[in-house]
């Protein structure tokens, strides 16, 4: 049997899907980084499954001691406290000792916490970047401030809420009207999604809030070139001898090669 490795709610009980709960149920063993968190969601759906631990403190150990019972063919599933086991959370190395010993894998999908946090944004892009917990310390926050100053696209990052402040203080130092979201308690009860500049949220979140946090970073914005400035200000011109604005970018556009819906937005 391959290990399933199954994706788990990461706020409400409800969004397990139909495959994850029908593999739970058959599984000979679930592997669970917090066995009482998972007990919580087994018991709300019906399941009774044998359960054990598996968590960065002893991940090492048991992926030696369970890789010899699932080439024997015993079915376990694999299962983290909220989203994909190994992506932020253990279950990365019983995944590849696995394959490395020719058990098959089978990936059972579900809810994810960054597309969750990115969507609700409303700052999504062609493209992403995760950056999985934030680093401590302000030099090493600093760093990744650094590579995502000229990066084009949004970027989500997790972060514990007692440190939320300290990090939002941070961005706003090097990049103040960066635009960014802090979504809490995504898909709970209390869920919460605030948007602004990374100044207005460090101003928002000078206290620490509640819950789990996942941080959505907007784009860099491109720097204005010499002939994008003389573009704009044409697109200005037409605009006030009444020319529609669409309509005027459309014009300059043509001429200058710039995009259109670039010279729109920048001469809001």
């Amino acid at each position: 049997m391959p290990l399933a490795v199954c994706a788990t709610p990461i706020g409400s009980l409800d969004d397990v899907t139909l495959r994850v709960l029908a593999e739970l149920r058959e599984a000979d063993l679930v592997l669970c980084e917090d066995t009482r968190h998972t007990r919580t969601l087994l018991e709300r759906h019906g399941i009774h499954a044998r359960v054990l631990s598996y968590h960065e403190h002893n991940e090492a150990a048991r992926t030696a001691e369970l890789l010899p019972r699932l080439e024997a063919g015993e079915r376990i599933a694999l299962v983290t406290d909220a989203g994909m086991p190994g992506i932020s959370d253990p279950g990365a190395r019983i995944v590849r000792a696995a394959l490395d010993a020719g058990v098959a894998v089978t990936v059972l999908p579900g809810p994810s916490a960054v597309e969750t946090a990115l969507v609700a944004s409303g700052l999504v892009g062609e493209r992403y970047q995760f950056l999985g917990f934030l680093p401590r310390g302000e030099k090493a926050l600093a760093a990744v401030w650094e590579e995502l100053a000229g990066w084009r696209w949004p970027a989500v990052a997790f972060e514990s809420a007692q440190r939320l402040p300290a990090t939002l203080r941070s961005l706003a130092a090097v990049s103040p009207a960066r635009e960014a979201a802090v979504c809490r308690e995504l898909t709970k009860k209390f869920e919460e999604v605030v948007r602004g500049t990374a100044q207005e949220l460090a101003e928002r979140f000078a206290e620490p809030p509640k819950g789990e946090i996942a941080l959505v970073i907007g784009p860099a914005r491109e720097p204005r070139t010499a002939g994008e400035d003389v573009a704009l200000a044409a697109v200005a011109e037409l605009v006030a001898a009444g020319i529609p604005r669409r309509r005027a970018a459309e014009l300059v556009s043509r001429v200058s090669g710039i995009s259109r819906n670039r010279l729109y937005r920048g001469s809001l």
